[in-house]
């Protein structure tokens, strides 16, 4: 068996597990939500960590979740041209948007983000609000791993769609 199924195959693994269990964060920031909503209008009270525990959530779903989405064709695509081409002509679309433009993107986001993610780090950053969340580095650092997860994906779709060029087949 080549290495090459072998290493989309892993990758797509790990994309869909991370997706199903980000999935749960969904259900876990519609019930916060809620709660929050609950206690500020039902009981005239409310929490700063709460709201900012809705941020946080919304934060990983979607820098975390960018992956999963790529990886189940659910990115927005302009597709004037793109739906007329053949799966070959697709394919070429898709491999050299990944080679040329997404895997670039996710590693000028890694690399830029690094310093203002370890000096957030480095001084344990905190929120800015009373009663807030003592963890905003947390939160930085979904910006070096969105550019990971989506970088392991735009690869394993590169490669997906270098193996239909070459060889004719998904």
């Amino acid at each position: 068996m080549s290495l090459l199924p072998l290493t989309v195959r892993a990758i797509d693994r790990f994309t869909e597990a991370c997706g199903r269990l980000l999935s749960w964060l969904l259900l876990a920031m519609a019930l916060l939500t809620t709660a929050v909503v609950l206690l500020r209008y039902g009981f005239n009270t409310g929490s700063i960590m709460a709201q900012e525990a809705i941020i946080y959530l919304h934060g990983c779903v979607f820098m975390l979740g960018a992956a999963y989405t790529l990886k189940h064709d659910g990115h927005v695509r302009v597709d004037i041209f793109y739906r007329r081409f053949s799966p070959r002509g697709q394919a070429w679309i898709n491999a050299l948007g990944g080679v040329l433009f997404l895997m670039p993107l996710c590693g000028f986001i890694f690399v830029s983000s690094w310093d203002y993610v370890e000096a957030s780090w480095v001084i344990r950053e905190t929120s800015a609000d009373a009663g807030g969340i003592p963890a905003m580095f947390l939160l930085k650092t979904l910006l070096p791993l969105l550019a990971l997860n989506l970088f392991l994906q735009a690869l394993a779709e590169t490669l997906r769609n270098a193996a239909i060029l070459v060889g004719g087949r998904d």
